[in-house]
């Protein structure tokens, strides 16, 4: 672990944050558990957002503690000792005093005596900023300090009036995101486009589901990327139905499409892009009309992104695109607003077209004002993802059209005058598409 300085955009965050909290509060915000993956084997730890939006400490087993209206030991972190034998065989820690020297922190402990030091920081202010529900054995602890802090009232250490959810300031501060942060994303939006072409240009006949995985989450590595954001998704023919499929164990074949939704996380900001390319390297007749109608929409909806529109204008726009495309199509029977009155069109369109992208693939910010829409803003940055998903049992459909799913998907940066596509260099429509298909091959 190199010499570093303690990071000024993390100290100007946690500043923020405490200003926004007030003196008389205290935040406490852990990593999350490490999950088993099975035996002794554990999945490889990713930390909490919140904790490396606030302190860039990427370390399992802290716990962060801030305290707007101390005098002293405002910023304090638990974190795992130094221990050359067990860094032998995990890896180099921070410890102690490197929480201090590196991240900056005022006070730094052994995770080992958070039990003990933790009731006496978190005594005496009124509202005390956590997460409630993420992890069952932390919640337990937290509520057994307070049932502590209560029984030791009458000696002067009283336990929090309120628990607030970070949500309230935190996650507002993160759906806004920095000239650092947009930096961030748009390498990891070039990382992903990177990836797309090159899985279309992989394209062949026989070509496996898991060879395009690897074929992506490669690209990510090599770039830089940490590897992917979520679970790369890999579609071909009928399995791009599937929202969510990720099994990606079938192989391909000419005449059939293959759905990619894959982002690549880079310095803990993840990208989101979907794209649907032909097997073959040609579209059929019925693959390119639903194909352009996914794709209307989604220019529609993104040419519509500026300050003060909302995602739920984008989604009415491209739903009422889409019902359109399939009355065109014959899939549904027109007028396209009964379809739409009746909710039909959620036959082949079932999902929302946009949601907020950060550090996480479903970043935080409330999409509401109350109950009304939450107008978008600069510095927000959304996915638009329109899709067309056409079971291959679907009885009610014609059969050329039997089988075929599409989503096209990119990721707005919502700016002072419109929009900027992050993702612009990933291929989308179908001459080009055609075309990095064909030059594989």
């Amino acid at each position: 672990m190199s010499d570093q300085q303690p990071s000024a955009i993390h100290k100007q965050r946690r500043e923020q944050y405490m200003q926004a909290m007030g003196d008389n509060a205290v935040a406490v915000i852990c990593s999350p558990a490490e999950a088993t993956r099975n035996g002794d084997v554990h999945h490889p730890f990713r930390q909490s957002s919140d904790l490396f939006y606030l302190t860039g400490f990427a370390e399992q087993q802290t716990t962060l503690v801030l305290r707007p209206g101390a005098e002293k030991d405002r910023f304090v972190l638990f974190v795992r000792p130094r221990d050359p034998e067990r860094e032998t065989w995990d890896g180099r820690r921070a410890g102690i005093k490197g929480a201090m020297d590196r991240y900056g922190a005022d006070a730094a402990y052994s995770v080992d005596e958070l039990d003990d030091r933790l009731i006496k920081l978190v005594a005496n202010h009124d509202d005390l900023y956590y997460s409630v529900g993420l992890d069952e054995a932390v919640d337990a602890q937290m509520m057994a300090m307070i049932a502590q802090l209560r029984m030791h009232a009458r000696r002067g250490k009283r336990p929090p009036k309120r628990i607030v959810d970070p949500a309230e300031v935190l996650h507002e501060m993160r759906l806004l995101k920095s000239p650092d942060e947009i930096a961030i994303m748009r390498k990891a939006a070039d990382i992903t486009v990177d990836a797309h072409i090159e899985a279309m240009k992989a394209a062949r006949e026989g070509v496996g589901e898991h060879e395009l995985e690897a074929l992506v989450n490669y690209t990510f590595r090599k770039n830089g990327g940490s590897g992917p954001g979520y679970n790369t998704i890999v579609g071909s023919a009928d399995n791009a139905t599937i929202l969510h499929y990720i099994e990606n164990d079938r192989v391909a074949h000419d005449g059939e499409l293959v759905l990619i939704d894959a982002g690549c996380e880079y310095e803990h900001y993840t990208a989101d892009v979907t794209r649907t390319f032909p097997v073959s390297g040609s579209f059929t007749d019925a693959q390119r009309g639903v194909y352009e109608a996914v794709l209307a929409a989604q220019i529609a909806g993104i040419e519509m992104t500026k300050p003060g529109v909302t995602i739920d204008d984008i989604h009415e726009r491209t739903v009422e695109l889409l019902t359109q495309g399939l009355v065109d199509l014959g899939l549904l029977e027109g007028p396209a607003a009964e379809r739409i009155e009746d909710e039909s069109y959620k036959r082949y369109y079932m999902h929302r077209t946009s949601h907020w992208l950060g550090m996480d693939v479903h970043d935080v910010g409330a999409y509401t004002n109350g109950d009304t829409p939450r107008p978008l803003e600069p510095g927000m940055v959304i996915t638009i993802e329109p899709g067309l998903y056409i079971a291959a049992d679907c009885e009610e459909a014609p059969e050329e059209f039997r089988g075929i799913g599409i989503r096209i998907e990119d990721d707005i940066l919502v700016t002072d005058g419109g929009y900027e596509v992050l993702t612009s260099g990933a291929p989308k429509t179908v001459s080009d598409v055609e075309r990095i298909c064909q030059s594989g091959l």
